[in-house]
């Protein structure tokens, strides 16, 4: 490349003066002196060869010689553009004295003589010439100071025009609608500026009518009240003319400013297009971050373009996106994913083992799970029955806490929970495809980072360094991590994905977000559309296809806390709590608890008291202690266990049935009014892997309908723990109860005298207490029968549950037939007079045939109406 000359690089000092001053010299002295005498003498030579006759041969030409103009001694023959005149001729010497006034800035005689010599050519019709002095003749009234003639926007759009249509000359067409824009932007006429830009743009010449729409858009958006959307417009009409004249830059450059106006207004088919035109013209120019960025916003929308066109965006933006990732260096962060949408508030976290599902008659506690739904009036009942449980079972040496198990946007979220090593943590969460194609996921996992503590006898935590599974597993042994291979999420649904991590270690995990490989689901018949929702489970099941284009990335999950509104400062500005849901803290291992109802009923009827079996099983790696049942519902269970039982003599129950009596199985104590049992443990504390079984009694409420009983349990662990305070299992129980017998009783005082001591010897054994006064009671017993299923119940036994007392027989002779007869006939009478049914009388003549009534009982049979039904109260004496 040659060295580049510098002129005047050997001029002194001295020399640069004498120049200036012979310029100025010749200037003053030489030049303008020249001009004056060259206007003066045109001038006059204009004055005296255009006199009162020539004015008079003027209008007499137009007159009588028509439209034809008679050929002059100083023109030549007719152009295309008009006539050419010679150097001599007075149009152009008149032409000239305007261009030498407009030189010595005389803008007032340059304006007089531009508008006489325009008059002149349009007379010859010299077209070219006439919009030449049009359009000087407006720039001179530009020029002028303190005039107060108008500026004729009509010369310079007329003169535009002649040079375009009529002397077909583009460049001077263009140069004259520059000149205007200057003009006009400087008199404030934005709108004439733009509609003159507007008018000059055509097919000839892309990038002439690319500059003339950006210019004309500008101008929109200058005047007073912009005019924000035909800014925009006309930008983009101008990018696309910048496109097609091969401008690639340019064209960016008006789409960049146009998105600003259309971005967010609701118009998605026009910012859909400018976001793709920027996407792909950023990829022609190598700019993949920015190409990158306006896919993301032709994904993330929701927009209105069909299936077949979001599949090819979408193979378009993981071509362009793999060729990005490509060029990142190996140790650096994965980027961000647009798709599928991440509902961060719908985030749950839960601690703990899946709860094994009931298997044939052994049913096992419900606890808690992802799958159950709990409104604030069940999560305060059961904070209620823990806080109870926990202070009958409390250790002087921890602080109750309670313990969730389960977090979401609306549990307390302030600290970090709680989580046992060697137990899993399941997160859940809510992924939405906004777009009409299916999106497969593979090697779907949870994004985190751990870092390893361990507990000294201070309780405090000794820092150690952090691990991460972003790029892999491999090597990693702290925490073992769930990988979905593949995940389809159908088109336009919300799915919720659950995935666990095991922890090893203790110490304290930051769950970040999701680690994935994005491509475009096809259904196994190859279409691109959506599927519905009923092929969704048969595809998920099938294995999805892909679009063969997959780029790996992650999604981070940003949660937000609730808002404070405290103090002043909180209510006066917008500020919102830690939400430490995803940064469990892995403690030291505890004992777990499984609970397994043998047996129990689903059905029972009003007061119907059931034996069934409750079994322990302690599945943890430590034994455990203080095991408490708490539920507010303390009349339906308690707990009788054979072995349990200090004394077999000590049985509150004694069942009298026939010839037999039978102890019934000794009763846990409870407090009087409470729902706690402390159930007794052998040895005080269930060691790992040993189970019990208890017998379990329940009885049906006295209400019919549906049945919700609560039951809590909770342990703590022998060794104790330095977070963890206690455990606890819930257990809900659904009984549907029915009506059935209602009893009423009155007892009297009996006449009959004591039986010898002798006939009371086969009781001994029994272990009842017999008063010192011998006497005995009369029971009365009425039943009825409110069920609306069965019409007959039949009286099989009967039972007490006090220690001095037991049941026993009446000697009542037995009545004779004639007396029999005679009641059973005043009866009879009794209830025809009544109009009772036949069925009543006909039970009655059944029983006329009968023995005497067993055990010495009198059975008096009342008949009343109930439900429809006739049903039957007896007294038993």
């Amino acid at each position: 490349m040659a060295a580049m000359v510098t002129h005047g690089a050997c001029l002194s000092l001295e020399d640069q003066e004498r120049l200036r001053q012979f310029v100025q010299d010749f200037t003053v002295h030489g030049l303008l002196p020249h001009i004056e005498r060259t206007i003066r003498q045109l001038n006059d030579q204009l004055v005296s060869r255009r006199g009162l006759s020539r004015s008079l041969m003027t209008v007499t030409r137009k007159w009588f010689g028509g439209s034809k103009t008679p050929e002059r001694p100083g023109s030549e023959p007719r152009g295309p553009s008009g006539i050419t005149y010679s150097p001599e001729a007075p149009e152009l010497q008149l032409r000239k004295m305007g261009d030498l006034c407009f030189l010595m800035h005389l803008y007032e005689l340059a304006y007089t003589c531009y508008h006489s010599a325009k008059k002149e050519f349009q007379n010859d019709q010299a077209s070219i010439h006439a919009a030449g002095a049009m359009e000087m003749a407006a720039l001179s009234v530009f020029l002028q100071t303190g005039n107060q003639r108008q500026y004729p926007a009509h010369y310079m759009e007329n003169a535009a025009l002649i040079y375009r249509d009529s002397c077909r000359n583009v460049p001077l067409a263009e140069r004259c609608t520059l000149l205007s824009l200057d003009v006009l932007k400087s008199h404030g006429q934005f709108s004439d500026a733009a509609a003159a830009l507007i008018r000059f743009t055509s097919e000839d010449s892309d990038l002439q009518a690319a500059l003339f729409l950006e210019q004309a858009a500008h101008c929109f958006v200058c005047m007073r009240n912009p005019l924000a959307r035909k800014f925009a417009f006309h930008m983009i009409l101008a990018g696309h003319r910048y496109l097609k004249a091969c401008q690639r830059k340019h064209s960016l450059r008006c789409y960049m400013q146009a998105l600003q106006v259309y971005r967010g207004r609701g118009w998605c088919l026009a910012e859909d297009h400018i976001n793709l035109t920027i996407a792909r013209q950023s990829f022609s120019l190598h700019q993949l971050d920015a190409s990158v960025s306006a896919f993301r916003h032709v994904l993330l929308h929701e927009s209105r373009q069909t299936p077949a066109q979001q599949a090819a965006l979408l193979r378009e933006y993981l071509f362009i996106y793999k060729q990005q990732v490509g060029e990142m260096p190996p140790a650096g962060q994965l980027p961000q994913l647009p798709l599928p949408f991440l509902d961060c508030s719908l985030t749950r976290l839960f601690l703990g083992h899946d709860w094994k599902p009931t298997q044939g008659e052994k049913q096992a506690a419900t606890h808690m799970s992802l799958d159950q739904h709990q409104d604030a009036e069940a999560v305060a009942a059961w904070q209620e029955l823990e806080e109870l449980a926990a202070s009958k079972a409390a250790s002087t040496s921890v602080t109750y806490q309670p313990c969730q198990l389960c977090l979401n946007s609306h549990t307390d979220n302030s600290q970090p929970p709680l989580a046992v090593v060697n137990e899993p943590i399941k997160v859940e969460v809510v992924l939405k495809n906004p777009l009409q194609v299916p999106l497969l996921l593979s090697d779907l996992c949870l994004h985190w980072n751990f870092e390893p503590k361990s507990y000294n006898h201070d309780q405090k935590l000794e820092e150690s360094h952090h691990v991460t599974n972003e790029r892999g597993v491999d090597g990693i042994s702290s925490i073992e991590s769930e990988v979905l291979p593949e995940f389809l999420l159908p088109a336009g649904e919300t799915k919720p994905v659950r995935l666990q991590l095991l922890p090893r270690f203790m110490g304290k995990i930051n769950i970040l977000g999701l680690l994935y490989g994005l491509s475009a689901g096809l259904p196994a018949s190859g279409q691109s559309g959506g599927i519905s929702p009923r092929e969704s489970q048969t595809q998920q099941s099938a294995k999805p296809l892909g679009n063969g284009v997959s780029v790996r990335g992650r999604q981070e999950l940003h949660l937000q806390g609730p808002r404070l509104n405290s103090t002043l400062e909180e209510k006066t500005s917008v500020v919102y709590g830690p939400d430490n849901r995803l940064c469990p803290i892995v403690t030291p291992a505890m004992p777990l608890l499984e609970v397994f109802f043998m047996k129990f009923p689903s059905a029972l009827l009003c007061g119907e008291v059931r034996r069934t079996s409750i079994e322990f099983s302690n599945v943890g790696p430590l034994p455990l202690a203080s095991l408490v049942v708490a539920t507010h519902s303390p009349e339906f269970f308690t707990f009788g266990g054979g072995d349990l039982t200090p004394n077999s003599d000590l049985g509150p129950y004694h069942t009298c049935e026939g010839e037999d009596r039978a102890s019934v199985p000794f009763l846990l104590s409870r407090e009087q009014g409470s729902g706690l049992v402390v159930v007794p443990l052998p040895g005080g504390k269930l060691e790992s892997g040993q189970a019990v079984s208890l017998p379990f009694w329940i009885r049906g409420p006295d209400a019919e309908g549906v049945h919700e009983i609560r039951f809590l349990f909770l342990y703590r662990s022998v060794e104790g723990h330095p977070k963890i305070s206690h455990r606890v299992v819930r257990h809900t129980a659904v009984v549907c109860v029915a009506s059935s017998l209602v009893a009423s009783g009155r007892i009297t005082r009996s006449l009959q005298a004591p039986e010898p001591r002798d006939s009371r010897e086969g009781d001994a054994d029994s272990g009842c207490e017999e008063p010192k006064d011998h006497q005995r009671l009369l029971v009365q017993l009425n039943i009825e029968n409110l069920s609306q299923v069965s019409r007959w119940a039949q009286k099989r036994s009967c039972s007490s549950t006090s220690r001095p007392w037991k049941c026993g027989r009446m000697q009542v002779p037995s009545w004779s037939s004639p007396c029999r007869d005679f009641f059973i006939s005043a009866v009879q009478r009794n209830l025809r007079s009544r109009g009772r049914s036949r069925d009543v009388l006909d039970h009655l003549d059944r029983l006329r045939k009968r023995c005497p009534v067993q055990f010495g009982l009198i059975v008096l049979w009342k008949v009343r109406e109930c439900h429809g039904q006739h049903l039957f109260s007896t007294g038993l004496y």
